[in-house]
Formats: structure tokens, C-alpha cells, sequence
């Protein structure tokens, strides 16, 4: 078994993490400051592949395996989680749109996708449908050449930001086998947004809820058939979890190393900090949970990758394990910056903001748990 990185993939992990570096960190606090992201950065980002990491290469895509699409996103995550997060969401739209898309759209969205002149955002949680999301209620009515919508979407990121949004709608009966994906893009008539949400984290996504209102979108707009959607969100999830998994891993390393610089630099009662074993133990600590969060992580990614039975299992089990795993080590590591771990100006603060959500998104850890429990039970 052969743990080490292939070259290629090393470069991967390299162009993101300095990309994270010159053009996202010195601009993370100004950006979450405003509430957004300037748009040009998408487009840097596109003209290095990234708008279409998981897109098939013969549709212009990178064509990434999960295990090198969560090497981008730990790496951009050194920089700011909730940008390299709000990356991983059009990622997955985008790749919806490859696999399940009607030629005709293929043909006239994937371009711009790809190179990031669309921007993409996905649409599933609802009011009073979150981990149970099986039991939405936004409707899509079949008519005449398509099909008009109604319904609220709930803590959209990119919501009346993005170019366009896939839309988990209701379009037979109840249950999983009644939804289905539709892109509906902005400009459609019925299509509104709510106010900009105040969230603890993630404060450079804009977040709002989105409604439609006879919001009617073209039959080509459907992805992969009625009755099919909810089958393509289950399954993108399993690379979402990944992925947001990948953002606390990368947010817990870049808040280590400050940690190991700081305490390296700072004296208290004559000498540095880091010749106190107390504090070099919990250095030893936030290392040991890193490189275990980073092991089952990648383990997680090939499974996916390599389509195994337990896939589902391994994603759900690695983003409960990472998430929470990062949160202590950012945590851990204001701590060891005392008072100054408080302050803006350090930043580690705004990543144990940005964090924090990580546990909820993609699924909730209990959730994670509960996916984890029914494989066990199943297996028996």
C-alpha cells in the first residue's frame, strides 16, 4: 500500500496552496468585510482548471479524481475556507451538469462554467427541510415546454450572487422518488431573493434565501429525468463531504503552523513558549489529529474514487471525523496565541468562525453518524 502523492498530484496541492497565498489570504478579511468575493477571482481560478475539477475531460474539464479534488481544496483552504468552499459548490453543480445535462445545455452552460464567467450555486435545503431533506416541498408543475416552479430554498450560498442555480423541486409524490434537479438561472422570471443572511462564519459568501414564484424554466433545463434528482444530490454529496472535509483540514494546518510559529517566537516567564512541555504536548497533539484527519480523508476520497462498496460509508464517517477533528486544532491553536488568538489580525478567529458551520453543511455530523450507524446495522 503505497501512502505517498504521485507528482502530479503534489503540483496540484502546490498551485492551489500558492494561489490560496498570493491572491486570497492578504484579501480574506477585506472580502469578508464587504460580504463578497470580487468576481474576477472565479476567473483566475476557471483559467487554472479549477472551475471543472470533477467535469470529464473530454467536455473541456480537469477530470480530477476526488482524492486530487480534495488536495485543491485543502490547499485553497490555507488561505480561506469560505472561499475554497463556495469553489467546491459550483465544482458540484458543474459536474451535475456534465453527467446529467441535456446536450443543449451541456453545449451552452459548461463553457462558461468552466471558465467561471457563470458562477453556480446548488438548492436544496429548504425552511423545513434540512436533514430531512427528502421531505421538500418546493413543486415543479409539468407544462407546456417546461416547467414552473414555486417554493423557498433556505441558506443558498451564492443566493442572488450566482449566474445560475440547480433546484431540487418536487415534481411527483412524496418521498426521495418524487424530486427532481432543474437549473434555473438568474434573470427567469419569479426568480427572487431574501435578505443578505448575518452568519457567524462564511461571511464573504453571500448567503440569502431563494424563491420562486411560477419561476417556468425549459424542459431542456431538467437534469437526468423526473424523479432522478434526489438520487444525483446523494450522490454529489458523497464528493461534498469530501470536499468540506478538505476546507477544515486545510484551515486546521495553516492554523498550526501559525501556532508552531508563534509559540517558536513568544517568551513568557524567560523563555519561549514552546520549551514549556505543557505546550509542546499540545502542540504533539494538534499534529497527531491533523495527519489522522488527513489519512482517513484520502482513504475516504479513493474509496470514492476507486467505487467502493462502502464508499458512502467512508465519506460520511471522514467528514464527521475531520470537521470536528479541525475544529479542535484551530481552536487549540488560539488558545496558544492567548489573548492576540482574540484579535482580527491574527485571523484565527475568523477561521474558527468559518469552521464551525462545517459540522452542519453537506449533512449534519449527526447525520454522518446516522448514515454510519445504518451501514453497521446493514452489514450485520
Amino acid at each position: 500500500m503505497d501512502f505517498a502523492l504521485s507528482e502530479e498530484s503534489r503540483a496540484i496541492f502546490a498551485t492551489a496552496r500558492d494561489f490560496g497565498d498570493e491572491r486570497i489570504a492578504p484579501h480574506a478579511r477585506d472580502w469578508e468585510a464587504a460580504g463578497t468575493i470580487p468576481r474576477d477571482l472565479w476567473r483566475e481560478l476557471g483559467a487554472l482548471g479549477f472551475g471543472g475539477l470533477y467535469v470529464r475531460e473530454d467536455s473541456g474539464g480537469a477530470g480530477l479524481t476526488r482524492l486530487d479534488g480534495t488536495l485543491v481544496f485543502e490547499g485553497l483552504s490555507m488561505a480561506c475556507p469560505s472561499v475554497a468552499a463556495f469553489l467546491s459548490i459550483h465544482n458540484m453543480c458543474a459536474a451535475m451538469i456534465d453527467r446529467h445535462g441535456t446536450q443543449a445545455l451541456r453545449a451552452r452552460l459548461l463553457g462558461p462554467a468552466l471558465r467561471m464567467d457563470r458562477v453556480l450555486s446548488y438548492c436544496l435545503t429548504e425552511p423545513g427541510a434540512g436533514s430531512d431533506a427528502a421531505a421538500l416541498r418546493t413543486r415543479a408543475a409539468r407544462g407546456a415546454g417546461g416547467y414552473t416552479l414555486n417554493g423557498t430554498k433556505a441558506f443558498i450560498s451564492g443566493g442572488g450572487y450566482s449566474d445560475a442555480y440547480i433546484v431540487m423541486a418536487r415534481t411527483g409524490g412524496a418521498g426521495p422518488g418524487g424530486i427532481s434537479a432543474l437549473l434555473v438561472e438568474d434573470g427567469t422570471p419569479g426568480l427572487s431573493f431574501g435578505k443578505l443572511e448575518d452568519k457567524m462564519g462564511w461571511r464573504a459568501q453571500p448567503t440569502r434565501q431563494v424563491q420562486l414564484d411560477d419561476c417556468m424554466v425549459p424542459e431542456a433545463n431538467l437534469l437526468g429525468g423526473e424523479g432522478r434528482g434526489f438520487g444525483h444530490a446523494m450522490a454529489a454529496l458523497d464528493g461534498g463531504r469530501l470536499n468540506i472535509a478538505a476546507c477544515s483540514l486545510g484551515a486546521a494546518q495553516a492554523a498550526r503552523d501559525a501556532a508552531l510559529r508563534y509559540t517558536g517566537e513568544r517568551e513568557a516567564f524567560g523563555q519561549r513558549l514552546d520549551a514549556f512541555q505543557a505546550l509542546q504536548f499540545k502542540l504533539a497533539d494538534m499534529e497527531i489529529e491533523l495527519e489522522a484527519a488527513r489519512v482517513f480523508l484520502r482513504q475516504a476520497a479513493w474509496k470514492l474514487d476507486t467505487g467502493a462498496a462502502d464508499a458512502t460509508k467512508a465519506c460520511a464517517m471522514a467528514k464527521a471525523f475531520v470537521t470536528e477533528s479541525a475544529e479542535r486544532v484551530v481552536d487549540a491553536a488560539l488558545q496558544l496565541h492567548g489573548g492576540y488568538g482574540y484579535l482580527a489580525d491574527y485571523g484565527l478567529e475568523k477561521l474558527l468562525r468559518d469552521l464551525r458551520v462545517h459540522r452542519i453543511l453537506e449533512g449534519t455530523n449527526e447525520i454522518m453518524r446516522v448514515i454510519t450507524a445504518r451501514h453497521l446495522m446493514g452489514d450485520r
